[in-house]
C-alpha cells in the first residue's frame, strides 16, 4: 500500500508523476531527451541501461517496466534478460557490455566509475557523450527507483500490465500526452 494517496490506476511511477504533475514535468523532460532523443546509441540500448540500474537497485515496478520497454525496442525478450543475469554473454557490443558495467558501478556505488573503467569503454568504441549518458541515465534510474519504492508506490506481478506499458513507452515517449495511461489497465 502506498505511504501518500495515489490513483490506484496508475502503478509505479506513473501513479507518482500523476500526484505531483509540477515536478513530473522536468523529470519527463529529462527521460525523454536521455531515453528518446538524438544519440548514438540507440533507444533499446538505453533502455538497457535503465534496466540494469534498476535490477541492481531491485526496483521491481522499474525493472520490470524497462525490461519489457527494451524487449518492445529489441523485438526480442532474450538480450535485456541476459545483461541483467549473464552481462558477458549478452548479444550486445563490447561497447555495450563496457557502458552497461559503467551503469552498474554507478547504481552500486558511484565512486567506483574508474579512469580505467571509462578508458576500456572508450578502446571499445564509446564517445565521452555515450559515457556521460550512460552516468546520467544511471543516476536519474537511481532516483526513479528510490521514488517508486520510498513511497510503496503499486507494483503489478501481472507481465501484460509492463507490455502495455512498454508500447506506451516506444510509441509516445515520456512525455505527457491526454489520456497517456488510458490503455494501461485494460484487461487482454
Amino acid at each position: 500500500m502506498p505511504h501518500i494517496p495515489l490513483d490506484e490506476n496508475l502503478p509505479g511511477i506513473t501513479g507518482l508523476l500523476n500526484y505531483r504533475q509540477d515536478t513530473a514535468l522536468p523529470i519527463r523532460q529529462l527521460t525523454q531527451i536521455l531515453l528518446r532523443g538524438e544519440s548514438t546509441l540507440t533507444e533499446g540500448e538505453r533502455e538497457l541501461i535503465a534496466t540494469v540500474t534498476s535490477q541492481g537497485n531491485q526496483c521491481k515496478f522499474c525493472t520490470a517496466a524497462h525490461t519489457a520497454a527494451a524487449d518492445a525496442l529489441l523485438g526480442e525478450r532474450e538480450t535485456a534478460e541476459m545483461v541483467k543475469h549473464d552481462p558477458e554473454n549478452a548479444p550486445v557490443s563490447e561497447k555495450m557490455k563496457q557502458l552497461l558495467e559503467i551503469a552498474r558501478r554507478v547504481q552500486a556505488d558511484a565512486r567506483t566509475v574508474s579512469t580505467g573503467l571509462v578508458e576500456k569503454a572508450r578502446n571499445a568504441g564509446a564517445t565521452d557523450l555515450e559515457i556521460h549518458d550512460t552516468v546520467l541515465i544511471a543516476g536519474l534510474f537511481c532516483l526513479y527507483n528510490k521514488y517508486v519504492d520510498g513511497l510503496a508506490s503499486v507494483t503489478p506481478t501481472d507481465p501484460a500490465f509492463y507490455d502495455r506499458l512498454a508500447n506506451i513507452l516506444k510509441t509516445n515517449g515520456y512525455l505527457p500526452s491526454a489520456n497517456r495511461y488510458a490503455s494501461l489497465n485494460e484487461t487482454k
